[in-house]
């Protein structure tokens, strides 16, 4: 097979989709590996290495999606990319179609095959290629948020972990998964008083067990909410419904009720945001203001930490991009239960019932796929 390796165009976005490791794995299998030159370079990963390894570099992106059967991406295709993608081509990306119907009728039309990673699930039921992007976004949350209450960058003006004779920072979690369990780790680690909230009791009963003792979990109720919202300093959104939209927990009239200055740092913000004021913002202008309240909407992470992100990204697709390569992605499909999931998009038709759903758009899984997502 023909694999194909752009360079990533979003803003601020430095990782790359498959290593020199990785591209010499698939170059010994017997397949083609087409890597845009200077696609690895914020990763850590120079055009040299790849050469040593076997890849063909390729100075534009338009050769790589004119030549190459799959294409293998970090973040989602921009427009100036759906305009390059052929008819039964293979993506394999993050795509989060669920907060952008734009992105998701774009693709459509396109007639290729959408793989997505936030969705494609292990034995168990977890997402193996969203945890390590999950785990780093949630401590990076944590770092974030304690920066942006310095006062010098317009918060409140305190420290997490407080002092002697002086309290430590409420932080709020919404969500006790990946995302959330980093994050209260993190904060809890600086001296933090922390809060995490979840539906699933007896998820709540595990992190009760896990968890430092100076962090509480709590039933995500109305009630325990609007309590804790109230006297948070940092808030961190970190709720997932795999391949849907988050539901709005936080709504307009709740930051009404919380301290100015203080911080709200969605993660959920690539699936839509948890708060109702969150929209996606970049790394270089990461945070804006309503009703006093700072909000840090930066909707890839991760990408500030390339090297480190990228290694744990590709640690963990690449065994799916080499069974991917190794045959025609129905086979592999078919061969994989978990791989069938990350099928989001085929041939114009939307094969995940949560993106269908989002959308109010005609759920067509393909005949085989019948409780396969």
């Amino acid at each position: 097979m023909i694999i194909g390796i752009p360079k990533e165009i979003k803003e601020d976005e430095q990782r790359v989709a498959l290593l020199p490791v990785g591209t010499q794995a698939l170059v010994r299998a017997g397949h083609q590996v087409l890597v845009q030159s200077g696609g690895g370079e914020g990763a850590g990963a120079v055009d040299e290495e790849y050469i040593d390894v076997g890849a063909e570099m390729v100075e534009t992106p338009e050769e790589i999606f004119a030549r190459a059967e799959m294409i293998v991406k970090v973040k989602e295709p921009l427009a100036s990319e759906l305009e390059m993608i052929r008819q039964g081509q293979l993506i394999f990306t993050y795509f989060h179609f669920a907060a952008s119907e734009e992105l998701t009728r774009g693709f459509m039309e396109t007639g290729a095959v959408a793989v997505a990673y936030e969705t494609v699930q292990a034995p168990d039921g977890s997402l193996p290629l969203l945890i390590p992007m999950s785990e780093i976004a949630g401590r990076m949350a944590v770092q974030q948020g304690a920066k942006y209450l310095e006062a010098p960058q317009g918060g409140r003006g305190v420290l997490l972990a407080g002092l002697a004779g002086v309290a430590s920072a409420d932080v709020v979690i919404l969500g006790g998964g990946i995302v959330g369990q980093s994050a209260a780790k993190v904060a809890a680690g600086m001296g933090a008083s922390v809060h995490l909230l979840d539906v699933n009791l007896a998820l709540m009963r595990y992190l009760e067990h896990i968890m430092p003792p100076n962090v509480q979990t709590l039933m995500s109720n109305s009630y325990n909410l609007e309590k804790l919202v109230s006297s948070a300093d940092l808030l961190i959104g970190a709720v997932l419904v795999p391949g849907a939209r988050a539901p709005k927990l936080v709504t307009r009239e709740m930051l009404k009720m919380m301290k100015k200055g203080s911080v709200i740092v969605d993660v959920a913000v690539d699936q839509g945001g948890c708060v109702e004021t969150v929209r996606p913002t970049t790394h270089h202008d990461p945070i804006y203001e309503v009703e006093g309240i700072i909000h840090y909407g930066v909707a890839n992470m991760p990408g500030a930490v390339p090297r480190t992100s990228t290694i744990a990204l590709t640690n963990a697709t690449f065994p799916y991009v080499k069974k991917l390569a190794d045959s025609s992605w129905e086979a592999a499909c078919r061969a994989d239960v978990g791989l069938a999931g990350g099928l989001n998009i085929v041939a114009g038709g939307l094969t995940h019932r949560s993106i269908a759903s989002a959308f109010g758009l005609d759920y067509q899984p393909l005949p085989w796929m019948a409780g396969k997502e």
